[in-house]
């Protein structure tokens, strides 16, 4: 599902909607504790925030509210697509990432980011265009054993190529809300929104949008998606 940036604010209710509800399995938000909701949603973001501690850490940073063991960590760590190339660091889960994550690569602090917001097991999973900084990113990974174990199509994947699968398999089993342009990315969204001029213009799966000719196929069209 596609929303605009500032629905992201209103979901963690940093600032409450004046003209519609927030309503949560039926339930409106004013009536949740603004902490038990917050600890239910997890955000991955366009600029992942790492700390300059070790990857373990900063993993753990996903969950506050007790001490995580590191089997959980390497369990989030392997759900991201990332255990393999930390294990083959020197230091594995101990080592430093470097202010801001300076010593890893965009795709790799993507992955430490979704395996941070794994850790939560949140109910909702925010995607604020978690993979616009690495649409043009040009370098390959060796990837192996990540083609034969998720049997994915691709013989050389990119980053954002192993990113997106990575966040399509975060997605299963919870609410996951999208802010996206590059529309690949929501093709297999349960549910599309389009909004104009702040209001839902359609709705429906890709292919049900395709069929519609609306706006959503214009879209899809000028981005030579299909």
């Amino acid at each position: 599902m596609a929303i605009p940036r500032n629905v992201n604010c209103w979901i963690f209710t940093y600032h409450s909607p004046f003209c519609f509800w927030q309503l949560f399995d039926g339930v409106d938000a004013k009536e949740l504790n603004v902490q038990w909701l917050r600890s239910q949603i997890a955000i991955v973001s366009q600029e992942p925030v790492l700390f300059n501690c070790s990857i373990a850490e900063n993993i753990a940073y996903g969950d506050n509210s007790r001490v995580v063991s590191l089997d959980e960590i390497k369990e989030v760590a392997s759900a991201a697509n990332i255990h393999s190339f930390i294990e083959g660091l020197p230091e594995k889960y101990n080592t430093q990432v470097g202010l801001k994550g300076t010593q890893l690569s965009g795709g790799q602090k993507q992955r430490l980011a979704i395996a941070r917001a794994l850790l939560r097991k949140p109910k909702i999973l925010l995607l604020d265009e978690a993979t616009s900084a690495l649409d043009n990113e040009s370098e390959k990974v060796i990837s192996s054993s990540f083609i034969s174990e998720y049997n994915v199509k691709y013989e050389s994947p990119s980053l954002f190529q192993v990113v997106q699968h990575t966040l399509d398999k975060a997605s299963k089993g919870r609410t996951c809300l999208v802010v996206a342009h590059r529309l690949s990315t929501i093709q297999n969204a349960d549910l599309i929104v389009v909004l104009h001029n702040g209001k839902i213009k359609e709705q429906g799966t890709h292919q049900e949008l395709l069929r519609n000719r609306d706006m959503y196929f214009k879209l899809v069209n000028a981005q030579s998606v299909q």
